[in-house]
């Protein structure tokens, strides 16, 4: 594991028994062991004390999200499926969706998020990705309290981002077992992340009829094909629109049809346009700007 970038970072003042200290606001993001790679897509790194107080939408992506907090629990007001309550989470684990969660904080938060690969949930978590499709759970539910509590306490200890991550991958890495899920879904599902494929060509490169790619694919992933492209066209796209970039220009070179296009997505898995979530959201958009450009030439 190699730390790629620091996306922001505000250090914290010294306390002097009268002077408060300085706001913290840390993104760091970072690259699994190789070993974890065909599973894990990358992990990014928080840290935010004496700050305002916030809400964050987590949007619809094409990977699993899942997250080790560090001291505050993590507090999400609205599930991407409505019918879940608020929670508070020491660790969650959430399936792909298509629709935003709502993500609230007092200043401070901090912790891990790691975007697991669907096709290497079974590897990794001992299940398809299709059984938490649309939903949030405590991470514990699936890794059990004991792993999840040591893997806290450890990242706690830790120094800084880099040891933070070794010991994810030291974690993660000891968690991984024979059983990668169905090889044309993976396929399938990695087409599908980098391009527009039309789902008539894709199953005809597994092998597999239309209907029967999008019951596999759906099973293991959660989405359908269709579904799982819109998301990671999505998700694509939103990693590029940052400030100073034309909406125009970002809709252009990631398939949409037009400026128009683009921004009914941003409706339909962000709840708002794209202009009122980088208003919104400065900060995520920037670790979200670094993460596309890490993301060139992997996976």
């Amino acid at each position: 594991m190699v730390l790629e970038e620091s996306a922001t970072t505000r250090p914290a003042g010294v306390l002097d028994g009268n002077t408060p200290a300085r706001p913290l606001d840390e993104y760091a993001l970072g690259r699994p062991a190789g070993m974890l790679r065909p599973f894990v897509a990358r992990y990014s790194g928080y840290r935010q004390r004496g700050l305002a107080p916030a809400r964050h939408r987590g949007l619809p992506s094409p990977f699993l999200t899942l997250i080790f907090t560090m001291e505050d629990p993590l507090v999400v007001a609205v599930h991407p499926d409505p019918r879940q309550g608020a929670g508070r989470y020491s660790a969650l684990l959430g399936g792909l969706h298509l629709a935003p969660a709502l993500i609230t904080h007092d200043g401070c938060q901090s912790g891990v998020q790691v975007a697991v690969h669907p096709v290497g949930c079974r590897a990794l978590l001992g299940l398809p990705a299709g059984e938490l499709a649309g939903l949030d759970v405590a991470a514990s539910a699936v890794l059990g309290e004991r792993f999840v509590g040591e893997v806290r306490e450890r990242l706690c200890a830790a120094a800084d981002w880099p040891a933070r991550f070794a010991v994810l991958d030291t974690m993660l890495g000891g968690l991984l077992r024979d059983g990668h899920g169905p090889n044309q879904v993976g396929y399938a599902f990695r087409r599908l992340l980098h391009a527009t494929v039309p789902i008539a060509e894709l199953a005809a490169e597994v092998g597999w009829s239309g209907r029967y790619l999008t019951d596999r694919f759906r099973t293991e992933v959660g989405l359908r094909p269709k579904e799982a492209a819109r998301v990671a066209r999505f998700d694509r796209a939103r990693r590029a629109v940052r400030p100073g970039v034309r909406l125009a220009d970002v809709a252009a070179s990631h398939g949409y049809a037009d400026q128009s296009h683009l921004v009914r997505d941003f409706q339909a898995f962000a709840g708002c346009s794209p202009t009122r979530w980088m208003a919104d959201e400065f900060g995520f958009v920037q670790a979200a700007a670094a993460a596309s450009d890490d993301d060139e030439g992997h996976d």
